[in-house]
């Protein structure tokens, strides 16, 4: 069954979050590679927390005291650095290959994130890539991988599960639309092994161009 619409998870999969790594190192020489890890891994770690717990912040606030606590726990000195930083998160580099697949993909496009609609929009806004739908975990309180949050994609795009095809570099991400119904493709940029949770994509790519050629063959 080929698919009508694609979702696409944003943060790691078209935007680059090591982007910022750059300004990190600008701001803390010889430590940008290790506070963009430790940022991304405790962001991460904070909206799983915080879904478990049933305490929801939104992503901005999370990436900020994700940022907060690995300044910390690296003895760095955030302080006025902080705005520069979270700024980042606005001007996220997108992949090199995103622009020109998107323009290739036919179909439906949208973007379901975790990105708060204060991170999100302006980012999308400052790429200039186009797309049907921009939809935040915002609106229900609750991180991916609750299944309700692939179920928003389904209400707004008004397109059967059955014939959306979802895009993550995020395999959490993935096997938790996979648990959902969608068909998956993973953009497993690292080589990674799948996360053993019981549920495998049914493609997997090193970037977005693997992508179109397996939706346009």
């Amino acid at each position: 069954m080929r698919v009508e619409a694609l979702v696409f998870d944003a943060y790691g999969t078209l935007y680059d979050v090591h982007s910022v790594a750059r300004r990190c190192e600008t701001c803390f020489p010889g430590k940008g590679t290790a506070l963009s890890q430790l940022w991304r891994a405790k962001q991460l770690e904070y909206t799983w927390q915080r879904s478990l717990m049933q305490r929801y912040a939104p992503f901005s606030t999370v990436t900020r005291e994700a940022l907060a606590y690995s300044c910390a726990a690296l003895g760095l000195d955030l302080g006025e650095h902080e705005r520069v930083l979270m700024d980042e998160y606005l001007h996220l580099a997108p992949f090199p290959e995103v622009r020109a697949a998107l323009s290739r993909l036919p179909g439906k496009k949208a973007i379901l994130s975790n990105g708060s609609p204060d991170l999100l929009e302006p980012l999308v806004r400052n790429s200039r890539l186009h797309f049907d739908a921009v939809l935040s975990v915002d609106e229900l309180r609750i991180y991916k991988p609750a299944p309700q949050v692939y179920e928003l994609a389904v209400q707004r795009l008004r397109v059967a599960k059955e014939r959306i095809g979802f895009v993550s570099s995020n395999c959490w991400d993935a096997l938790g639309a996979k648990s959902y119904g969608f068909t998956v493709y993973w953009i497993n940029r690292s080589g990674a092994p799948v996360d053993a949770l019981g549920f495998k994509p049914d493609a997997q790519f090193d970037s977005l161009s693997g992508l179109v050629d397996e939706v346009l063959r």
